[in-house]
């Protein structure tokens, strides 16, 4: 799968919003922990914008910028032959950025997406759709022979694609090692009112007070 199957299969933005929103309340819950984790959500990224980040903490990474104009994501897989570290002159692959509308040129050279002194965009495949689009759009990219997910879009927007509280499910307990009750993630994926039952079922021990702000600050509803 490349960026243009996942484009394909992206919900309309206001429900990849809340898919975003959702799994970085449950990485919250689940963990326990303060900082951001492997999903996060940042409701006050720039004016007028809120940003949707993933960090697996292995050199992969994603970001999703959601503005009035509509919304920008790129995505970075770090053993991607489309990186521009493969390229000798550190350019984006070819097609990668071709007809990004001007209104998000400035995603593009976001300092927190580019690499190196030249502000190159740090990205392995590049999405987005204006607010009144029917569809998203990526770049006329030609991919590296050879592998069939080179871009490596598959493995970074697997879990937005699948959209559910059980493909979640299955990525929590691999990656927290812990049995996780399906009720209770759901209700958190549905971005309802967060109770301390919720909370203990996902983290036990874990005080509704003592996350309830991190929740706000990652733009959760449900508090």
């Amino acid at each position: 799968m490349t960026i243009y199957d996942v484009t394909r299969a992206l919900p309309d933005i206001e429900t990849l919003r809340d898919r975003c929103r959702a799994m970085a309340a449950l990485d919250l819950v689940i963990s326990g922990e303060e900082d951001d984790g492997y999903f996060s959500y940042d409701p006050e990224w720039g004016p007028g914008e809120e940003a949707a980040l993933m960090d697996n903490g292995s050199g992969d990474d994603y970001a999703i910028v959601f503005t009035a104009d509509g919304v920008f994501g790129c995505g970075f897989d770090h053993e991607s032959r489309m990186s521009p570290s493969c390229d000798e002159d550190g350019e984006p692959w070819p097609g990668l950025v071709d007809g990004i509308p001007e209104v998000f040129r400035p995603q593009v050279t976001e300092p927190a997406f580019s690499t190196g002194e030249e502000g190159v965009l740090r990205a392995t495949a590049v999405f987005w759709r204006e607010t009144g689009d029917t569809q998203w759009r990526a770049g006329k990219v030609e991919f590296p022979e050879g592998k069939s997910d080179a871009d490596g879009a598959d493995y970074l927007f697997e879990l937005l694609v699948a959209g559910t509280p059980e493909a979640y499910r299955d990525f929590a307990e691999d990656y927290y090692e812990a049995d996780l009750p399906l009720e209770a993630i759901r209700h958190i994926w549905s971005l309802l009112p967060l109770t301390q039952a919720v909370v203990d079922a996902l983290n036990p021990g874990l005080p509704l007070a003592a996350v309830a702000p991190r929740l706000v600050r990652a733009g959760y509803p449900g508090v």
